[in-house]
This record gives structure tokens, sequence and C-alpha cells, in this order.
């Protein structure tokens, strides 16, 4: 290695001179040093000092500047040299240089700024405040025909994607337009590999992806799911599930969706309602993911509960009860349940047979298939009465339900059991239901589901046991006891943070328990007439007059 001390001895005279034959002589056998051991010339360069001279050497005008740019790309591999490389003052002559018209120049200075940014976000975020974004875009318009220049672009693309900083940047560009472009003439495996790693971290952007379905990308994802859909070979499989995967992806924004959409005549929604019957659980699942997201708005639901989409679904959910693919039912489980939220679709969805579908999952031993179960049929019995009736005298479900009010590991999973059954109660306001959850032990779960720390679900709860304290105290009266109800009402009323709906409803259910001897003598025994006698002159009117009411109520029974 004593060669490479001399070559850097010469090279600090002759970046002095700028002789630029000597100064290229210089520069190769540095090259070729790296070649050999790249980590040992890295060392010996870092150690003489030279790296200060190389911000000087990165001039447009001279024929040297690929070969230093080349250089610093080499020993930026190395990760003991990043940092210096950055001290040296690297990072602003190297951006710079990307203005170049010269591709080998453009070639190695993306390299270089690749590699010493490369894992670090505030090196890269430091990139994006220079502007890189919109000149790497602007380059890989200009030189698509160059493949290693179009490379260099796109693994450039892939590391500032990542950050959210750089969204808006590429959003202001044409990158759209480009990638696409790039991808409708990939024939290579690997090179649409290439593409597909930069466009999934930007379609998470809502501008980008909206973009991107105006580029044409939707059209190059349906052609690649029909070229790969029946074969078997692994990459082939891989990229079905990338385009499809990506397709869904494109779906999730609102503006992207809709113009997808078309009023639910466009050929992209008419494609992908044809995955939902395939035999490729990939498409399958990406059908279900993407009629979940069609679904998001009450038009669109309409439409597709009108044209046949929830008997699609349940074939689909037939298909995976014994034994199903998870993923699937979690899917379709979610589109139904999108499905289910207009009003209008409620009564058309329970007499095509739904609840009956979705009920042969409550095996299930998944908690993401229970979470989505238990959503659906929470959507489906809102305002319906005699399904909530139905479904609330259903013991197996109560009891699964009261199981699943005690999965601790799954706070989804217990905070839906828990307001389906109160739902069931409130929709139905029927005895034999509440008598069946009763029995089943789902009384202690209504009472600490008014202890919530979500107010929404604290006022089903309340709801469901004043509905429970009027139709069947008898019947639930020990239960009550046991699970400390009046206690909890003397809390959620003596908390000044808790919602004027929450006082209300408590003060309601006070006044209900009043028909039991055992629980009105636990409310003697709190006074409450103290903290009712204060509520009477709270902010809101409601719980003003309720607490009126409280109070007499309590002053005659006492």
């Amino acid at each position: 290695m004593d060669n490479l001390s001399d070559t850097l001895k010469k090279l600090k005279i002759t970046a002095v001179d700028r002789t630029d034959d000597s100064l290229e002589g210089c520069l190769d056998c540095l090259l070729q040093a790296l070649a050999q051991n790249n980590m040992e010339t890295s060392e010996k360069i870092q150690g003489s000092g030279i790296l200060q001279l190389f911000a000087s050497l990165l001039v447009p005008q001279s024929s040297c500047t690929a070969k230093v740019a080349n250089i610093i790309a080499e020993i930026a591999k190395n990760e003991f040299m990043r940092i210096p490389c950055v001290d040296a003052g690297l990072i602003s002559p190297l951006v710079q240089l990307l203005n170049s018209k010269d591709q080998e120049v453009l070639l190695q200075t993306g390299r270089a700024l690749g590699n010493i940014c490369y894992d670090s976000h505030s090196l890269q975020a430091q990139l994006i405040n220079m502007g890189v974004i919109p000149t790497l875009v602007k380059l890989l318009g200009i030189h698509c025909q160059n493949a290693a220049l179009t490379e260099m672009c796109l693994v450039a693309f892939g590391n500032l994607a990542e950050l959210e900083s750089s969204k808006e940047q590429f959003a202001s560009t044409n990158i759209a337009e480009e990638l696409v472009k790039l991808f409708k003439k990939q024939i290579d495996h690997d090179k649409r590999e290439m593409v597909f790693e930069v466009l999934a971290p930007l379609a998470e952007n809502d501008a980008i992806k909206l973009q991107l379905v105006e580029a044409g990308l939707v059209e190059c994802l349906l052609e690649i799911v029909q070229q790969k859909v029946d074969s078997d070979k692994e990459e082939d499989i891989a990229e079905l599930k990338t385009a499809s995967d990506l397709m869904v992806l494109l779906l999730l924004g609102d503006e992207s969706m809709q113009k997808l959409f078309e009023g639910g005549k466009g050929n992209v929604f008419q494609r992908v309602l044809s995955w939902i019957p395939s035999n490729n659980h990939q498409l399958q699942l990406a059908g279900a993911l993407a009629i979940a997201n069609f679904a998001r708005n009450d038009g669109n639901c309409i439409h597709m509960v009108d044209n046949g989409i929830v008997e699609k679904l349940m074939d689909l959910l037939d298909r995976h009860v014994e034994d199903g693919n998870v993923t699937v039912q979690h899917a379709a489980l979610s589109a139904l349940r999108n499905l289910a939220i207009p009003v209008i679709n409620k009564a058309k969805m329970l007499s095509a047979g739904v609840t009956e579908a979705v009920l042969k999952f409550l095996k299930s031993e998944m908690p993401p298939v229970q979470f989505k179960l238990l959503g659906t049929l929470r959507m489906l019995i809102d305002a319906q009465a005699e399904a909530a009736e139905q479904l609330g005298k259903n013991v197996k479900l109560v009891e699964r339900l009261v199981e699943w009010c005690e999965a601790k590991d799954h706070a989804g999973v217990m905070g839906e059991s828990n307001r389906l059954l109160s739902a069931l109660i409130r929709h139905s306001k029927s005895k034999d239901v509440i008598k069946t959850i009763v029995q089943s032990g789902g009384i202690k779960h209504l009472v600490t589901m008014a202890t919530s720390e979500h107010v929404i679900m604290q006022n089903e709860a309340l709801v469901a046991l004043a509905l429970i304290a009027a139709l069947e105290l008898g019947t639930a009266e020990k239960d009550l006891e046991s699970a400390k109800l009046v206690q909890i009402l003397h809390t959620l009323l003596a908390d000044e943070r808790s919602a004027p709906e929450i006082k209300y409803n408590s003060m309601v259910l006070i006044c209900a328990l009043m028909g039991s001897e055992s629980l009105h003598k636990e409310v003697q025994d709190l006074a409450f007439l103290d903290i009712v006698s204060k509520l009477r002159s709270h902010e809101n009117k409601s719980v003003a007059q309720q607490a009126s009411l409280t109070e007499q109520r309590l002053a005659v029974e006492s």
C-alpha cells in the first residue's frame, strides 16, 4: 500500500495545481486501489486529509469530476466514511452536479449522494430540503433510455419516499406520469419490482394516489393481474400480490376511489368484482378489500347492495367457513360491515341472510375475524328491533359475547363485544333478550362498560342498563348488586369530568333502580341527594331538569 501513500501525496499536489492529466492518473490509481481493498483504502484516504480537497474538485466543467464522484461513492459504501464525507462539505457540491448534462457525472453523483445518505433520515431530509426531488424526477424523464441512470433515480426515490416530508415535494412533480411511463416499458420482472418499490410508499399519499390513477397505473396493474393469475411461478405469484395490493392501496384515497368507482359503472370496479368469485386467494382478498374501500360512502354502498354485491360476498365467506383463509374472512366481513352502515341497506342485507352467513364464524379463534364479525352484526341491528331481538335470544351468540367481553389481550374484541351486548338490548327493548343476557352472565360486563374511558361506550352501557332496570329489574337485581352498579353511578355523578349525557343517564338509571328494595337501600346509604341537588344548577338544561326530577324521587322514597 506504499504505492497508495505516494498516490495520495501526489493527489494533494495535483489537486492544487489542477493539471488534469496527472490528476486523472492519481484518481485512476485510487479507483484501482478501492476495487482491490475498499475498506483499507478508505481508511488511508480518511487519514490523509484529502477528503476536504474533493469538494473543490467537484466542478461541472472538469473532465475528472465523474471519477471524483465515483471515488466518493465507493468510499461512502463504508459506514465509517459517511460522516467524514458530510464534514468535508461534499453534499452541497454533489447536489449542484445533479444539474450536469454529462450522464456519467450524473450517475456517479447519484451513487455518491445515495451512499453518503444511506440509512440516515436526517441526511435524506437535508437532501429533500435542498430540492433534489424535482431535479431527480426531471432526470428520470430526460434520461429514461439510460438504464443505469434510471436505476439510480429509482433507488434514490425508494429511499426518499420513506420520509413523510418528501411526499409533498413528490406530489408537486410529474413523478406519477414518469413512473407509469417507465413501468409500461418494463418487461423484466426485477426492473418492475424496482418501480413497485417506489410506487408503494408514494401511493400512501392521497394527492399522489390520484395522480397515479390519472396517469393510468390501474390499467397496468389490472393487466399484470390478468397475465399472472393462472401462473404458479413464484415470481409471478409475488407480482400478482404486489399489483393487487397496490390496487387496494390506491382505493384508500377518497378522490382516487370515487374516480375508479365511476358510479359503479367503471371498468375497474367491474374487474375488481370479478376477482371475488375467483379461485385465487390473493385475488379474493384484494377483491373483498377493494369492495370495503369502495364502501366508504353511502351512495356507493347503496348502489352496490342494489346490484347484488352482498350475495357475492356471502358466497365468498361460505367458501372459507371450514379451515378458511383468515385474511379473506376478515376482508369479506370488513366489506359487509361497511355496506351495512347506510340505514336503507340494513333491512335488505338482513333479508338476504347476512346475519346467518356471519354467525357461521362465531367459532373463529382469530381476533381480527372476531372483531369484524362483531362490528358487522352491530351495524346490521342498528334500529332494527326484530333482528336485534332474534340475535339477542340466540343463546350461543350471547354466551360467546360474554366470553369475548373478557378477552383482555384483545381490547378491540372486548370493546366490540360489550357494545354488541348493549346494542342487542337498546335496539330490541325486549324482555326475552334481557333474560338471555342475564342468564349468560352479561350484566357485570355492561356495568363495567359504564366505567369505560370512551364516553360513547359509557353512554351505550347506561342506556342498556336503564332498559334492564325498567323492563326486568327483578331478574337482573342480584347481578346489578354484585357488580356494584350503585357505587359506580355514585362515582360517575360525583366526578366533575363526567360528560353531561353520562350524568343525565346515570340519574335516569338511579330512578329506575328504586323499584328494587336492596338497590334502593344502597342508594339511600350512599347519600345521593347531596350530589344530585348540586346538579340542579348544571349548565346543561337536560342535566339540571333530570337532577330536579331525581331529587324529588329520592326525597319521596327516602
